[in-house]
């Protein structure tokens, strides 16, 4: 998503801390180390169910049938479970913030890949490849020039399409257009029904919508530089790559960098992009997961992101219980009611995020719970919004006691401006 950083805090290092090795138990250095292994853990965690998502993707292909898309689609999930636990390594962190759109870019317009319903439209002001379709067309145009697409590789996808004619809405790779191309479009507004692509789509021998080995190969495509990417970001995350040395290099800017990200994932995206801007427009397609409907997993799992770089703690794929020197640790030193405070204000989030996602398991799905005149559900999302900004206030006031200066944090108009929204 776009930045929006309308919520500044210019804070004036008080004094410099130093903390003398046997008068304190953790220091920043210790803290900041430990976020990094936690970091490569989770990015590698992500690249294993990346693999995983690319291997039942091959077993799809192999023999498509209802059983074996079921089965991609599944994996889809799983894979992001890991994957949304390292978005709070994403804002304060320039490396991992540059990389993040190749993997979750969002919303897309899907016209760009693949057939859509008549009701999506045929054109767009802001978008030439509105409907640009490369599974059925082997050149298209970008910016006046033809482009020849006759073969589907991950390079035409990440080089040519993606963001092709600086329009952020293209987007040709990642979670979102495997999505897409999993599930297809959620024609159902704001009733119940997540994407039904049928498995025929992808069939050679009983193909529907036209194109289908044209849509495996993408999707194929799509998924090998899913994997291809994740082991980028995983090589970074090693002992001495780009983005651990972002937070391991200078201690004190690898702490405002973790701090960075908790509270710009908690506040302007999360909480402002994510969810108010959905709740404000009533809009089914202003959800992470809308093909899917795996939105309510999605949020839940940024939360417990966040409260998990505050703790140090993580619990790997294989089960390996992390948990070493903390941001908890440190303010625990300074303010043990202020520790208190935020530990809690988590906890109240992800108990809010629970409640959202027990009522999609239970009642309705997300878009459903968004829609206007849904006061119930409207609740119930606006309730963890409120979770969100308020532990966000929380982690100001941590940054402020650790005497951390310059940090800024992502805002949205959809908390700070919402008439803007409304326009």
């Amino acid at each position: 998503m776009p930045h929006r950083p309308v919520l500044a805090i210019a804070l004036v290092a008080a004094a410099s801390f130093l903390y003398p090795s046997l008068a304190q138990a953790v220091d920043e250095k210790a803290v900041a180390e430990h976020f990094a292994a936690v970091g490569l853990a989770k990015f590698a965690d992500t690249l294993e169910g990346a693999r995983a998502l690319d291997r039942a993707i091959d077993a799809f292909l192999s023999k498509p049938e209802e059983k074996t898309l079921d089965a991609a689609r599944k994996a889809w999930i799983a894979a992001r479970v890991p994957y949304m636990r390292t978005e709070v390594y994403r804002f304060g962190n320039p490396v991992v913030d540059d990389w993040e759109g190749k993997v979750n870019s969002w919303p897309l317009d899907e016209g760009l890949i693949d057939y859509v319903d008549e009701s999506y439209g045929t054109e767009s002001d802001e978008n030439a490849l509105f409907t640009a379709n490369v599974i059925a067309n082997k050149e298209i145009m970008i910016d006046g020039k033809p482009v020849d697409a006759s073969t589907i590789t991950p390079d035409l996808l990440a080089n040519r399409l993606h963001n092709a004619g600086g329009v952020d809405a293209n987007v040709a790779t990642g979670y979102h257009a495997i999505e897409f191309l999993l599930w297809g479009q959620d024609l159902n507004g704001t009733g119940p029904g997540a994407g039904n692509r049928p498995y025929t789509d992808y069939d050679p021998k009983a193909c529907t919508h036209g194109h289908c080995d044209r849509r495996a190969t993408y999707l194929k495509a799509a998924s090998s530089l899913l994997v291809s990417d994740l082991q980028d970001i995983v090589s970074k995350w090693q002992k001495g790559g780009e983005a651990a040395r972002v937070i391991t290099d200078d201690p004190k800017k690898g702490v405002a960098a973790i701090l960075t990200g908790m509270g710009s994932l908690s506040y302007g995206e999360l909480a402002g992009e994510r969810m108010k801007l959905g709740v404000l427009l009533h809009d089914p397609e202003e959800e992470q997961d809308c093909f899917s409907d795996n939105t309510p997993a999605s949020h839940l799992g940024d939360a417990l992101g966040i409260r998990e770089a505050y703790l140090g703690t993580y619990k790997t794929l294989d089960g390996r219980e992390m948990k070493g020197p903390s941001l908890s640790d440190l303010v625990a030193e300074e303010d043990k009611t202020l520790d208190a405070e935020m530990r809690g204000k988590l906890d109240a989030t992800i108990a809010a995020m629970e409640k959202i996602t027990e009522r999609a398991k239970s009642t309705e799905a997300y878009d459903q719970m968004i829609a206007e005149g849904n006061e119930e559900g409207n609740r119930v999302v606006l309730t963890a919004i409120d979770g969100l900004v308020s532990q966000t206030k929380t982690i100001e006031r941590v940054i402020a006691s650790l005497s951390l200066s310059g940090i800024s944090l992502e805002g949205s108009d959809s908390l700070d401006n919402p008439a803007a929204v409304a326009q």
